[in-house]
C-alpha cells in the first residue's frame, strides 16, 4: 500500500506544482499552462515505466516463473497516475475551450464534450485500471512477470508524444524539432507498442522451443484475447499518427513548391 500511496502524493504533487511555477514565471494562457503540465507529469511516469519495464524483462530468466517485486509495486504506484491523468486532461480541455468562449464553466456539457473527444484514451485509461490492474495484482498467481514487465515498456514513446503535443501547444510545430520528434514518435511507437507483442511471443516460444506461428495456439485464450485488447488500441492510434504524419508531409510540400514558384 505504500506504493499506492506515493503514487497518490507524486503524480498530483508534481502536477500542481509545475502548474505553480508555470503560473509564476511564464506568461502562458491557462490552456499552456495546463496542457504542458499535464504532458510533462505524463513524460515522467511513461519514462518510470519504462524504466521499471526493462528492469523486469531482463531479470526474468524464465518468462513464465520468474517474479520481481517492482512488477506489483509499480503498478500499485502508477495506478492514482491513471485515475489523475483522466482529470487532468480534462482540465486541458477545459482550459483550451475557455480560449475560445470565455463564458464557459464547468457543466456536464463540458464534461461530455471532453468524452467524446478523448473518449479512446479515457477508455484506455479506466480498462487499465479496472481490468488489469486487478488481474496483475490477485488473479495471475504471480505468473508472468517478464510479460507485465514488456507491457510496461509500451509506455517508451509516450515522451515523444508528450514532447510533439507540448511543441504544438507552444506553436512550435512548423520546426524542425517537432518533425524529428514527430519521426521519432513512429519509430518508438511502432517498436514498442506493436511490434513488442509478437516479441513477448517469440520469446515465449523460443524458451519452450515451439515455432512463432505456433505459440498462439499454445496459450490460453484468455492470454490472447487480453493481448488483443491491448494491441487494438495502439495499431489504431498508430494510424492516426501516419496520418498526421502524411498530412505533414503533404503540407511540407505544398509549401516547397510554392517557395519555388515564388522564386
Amino acid at each position: 500500500m505504500a506504493a499506492l500511496v506515493c503514487g497518490a502524493v507524486v503524480f498530483p504533487g508534481l502536477f500542481y506544482g509545475l502548474v505553480k511555477i508555470f503560473k509564476t514565471y511564464t506568461r502562458w494562457s491557462d490552456a499552456d499552462v495546463f496542457c504542458v503540465s499535464e504532458r510533462l507529469v505524463s513524460a515522467v511516469h511513461a519514462s518510470l515505466s519504462t524504466a521499471a519495464g526493462v528492469t523486469v524483462a531482463l531479470s526474468c530468466r524464465d518468462v513464465i516463473t520468474d517474479s520481481h517485486w517492482l512488477v506489483n509495486n509499480f503498478v500499485l504506484f502508477g495506478a492514482p497516475y491513471m485515475a489523475f491523468d483522466i482529470y487532468t486532461m480534462y482540465l486541458s480541455h477545459y482550459h483550451a475551450q475557455r480560449l475560445t468562449d470565455s463564458s464557459r464553466v464547468h457543466s456536464l456539457q463540458t464534461v461530455r464534450a471532453f468524452l467524446n473527444k478523448d473518449w479512446m484514451l479515457v477508455l484506455h485509461h479506466a480498462v487499465l485500471l479496472l481490468i488489469f490492474m486487478p488481474i496483475t495484482l490477485f488473479f495471475r498467481r504471480g505468473l508472468g512477470d517478464f510479460f507485465i514487465g514488456c507491457l510496461f515498456i509500451t509506455e517508451f514513446s509516450t515522451p515523444f508524444v508528450s514532447t510533439g503535443k507540448i511543441l504544438i501547444q507552444l506553436h512550435l510545430d512548423d520546426t524542425i524539432l517537432y518533425r524529428i520528434n514527430g519521426f521519432i514518435v513512429l519509430l518508438t511507437f511502432f517498436t514498442c507498442r506493436i511490434l513488442l507483442f509478437p516479441f513477448m511471443y517469440w520469446v515465449y516460444g523460443r524458451q519452450f522451443e515451439i515455432p512463432l506461428h505456433r505459440v498462439a495456439f499454445h496459450l490460453p485464450l484468455k492470454c490472447n484475447l487480453g493481448n488483443l485488447l491491448i494491441l487494438a488500441p495502439q495499431i489504431y492510434w498508430f494510424i492516426l499518427l501516419l496520418k498526421k504524419a502524411n498530412r505533414l508531409y503533404l503540407r511540407a510540400k505544398k509549401q516547397q513548391g510554392e517557395n519555388r514558384k515564388a522564386c
